[in-house]
């Protein structure tokens, strides 16, 4: 929050500075370098505070768990406290895919002019739980539950593209690669080539390859943990779409699957 947003937010009546100062405490303690933690003094002087409003803080935290402290006297030190790790955990159990991704959705499908979907990996399948629909006069029949085979769709691609090449392998065992059209990958060791492609680019193209007439785009999202809880394509009609669109219609997905990923709580390795 930002200097500024914290003077209109503390110009508001519902204001209450005491739930503010503990929470501009957690804030400092966060950012204490790892296995070092914070003295009252320091902590009084990131927040601005008084040693006295400091240490009451602190004192009051730690009564919660939201602050843990070592040592003695001169030498005491505090630290975020395990507490924050069980509401955190809650907070995640909290967290509905389909409410974080709908908003992300809705732009993506008004930024592309195609229907965007979200799905979840499911038996080997990719099951959609979530569609916005365009309003294009050519619609392509979606339906929601529907089960898409991992080896010629843009979300089952996505998804297997998560995995280790010995565990998709399981996959295309347990599944099978049927031909649906004359462009479905048939062959499990050009589709690993092509899942490394996928690993590159951040999304994954199906290219007519489950229904004639008809491309999907994919890419995979990531939870905190930076685990594969599903993934979003989006879905049209192809007509002589050339390959620099495809490429922007790609990049426009994964851009979408990383905000998603990100309001999850996922975060990147540097």
């Amino acid at each position: 929050m930002t200097n500024e947003d914290r003077k209109t937010a503390a110009e508001s009546r519902y204001w209450v500075g005491s739930v503010a100062r503990a929470a501009e405490v957690l804030e400092a303690l966060a950012s204490a370098e790892p296995g070092t933690g914070m003295s009252v003094t320091e902590v009084a002087s990131r927040c601005g505070l008084s040693k006295s409003a400091a240490f009451s803080t602190l004192y009051t935290l730690r009564h919660y768990g939201l602050v843990a402290d070592d040592g003695e006297g001169m030498n005491r030190r505090y630290r975020l406290g395990m507490g924050l790790t069980r509401l955190g955990w809650r907070a995640q159990t909290q967290i509905s895919l389909r409410d974080i991704a709908r908003p992300v959705l809705a732009e993506l499908t008004r930024e592309t002019g195609y229907a965007s979907r979200l799905a979840v990996d499911e038996s080997d399948q990719a099951v959609v739980i979530d569609q916005i629909e365009n309003r294009e006069r050519i619609q392509v029949d979606l339906r929601m539950g529907a089960r898409e085979l991992p080896h010629c769709t843009g979300l089952g691609k996505a998804l297997l593209a998560e995995m280790p090449d010995r565990q998709v392998l399981e996959v295309l065992k347990r599944v099978g690669m049927p031909r649906r059209t004359d462009r479905t990958i048939t062959d499990p060791k050009t589709l690993l080539a092509h899942l490394r492609d996928v690993r590159t680019l951040g999304y994954a193209l199906d290219d007519e390859e489950d229904a004639e007439g008809v491309f999907c785009v994919g890419s995979a999202l990531r939870n905190h943990r930076g685990e594969c809880v599903g993934a979003i394509s989006i879905t049209g009609v192809n007509v002589d779409v050339p390959t620099w669109r495809q490429q922007e219609l790609g990049r426009a997905v994964r851009d979408a699957a990383v905000e998603i990923s990100q309001r999850l709580g996922y975060v990147a390795a540097s």
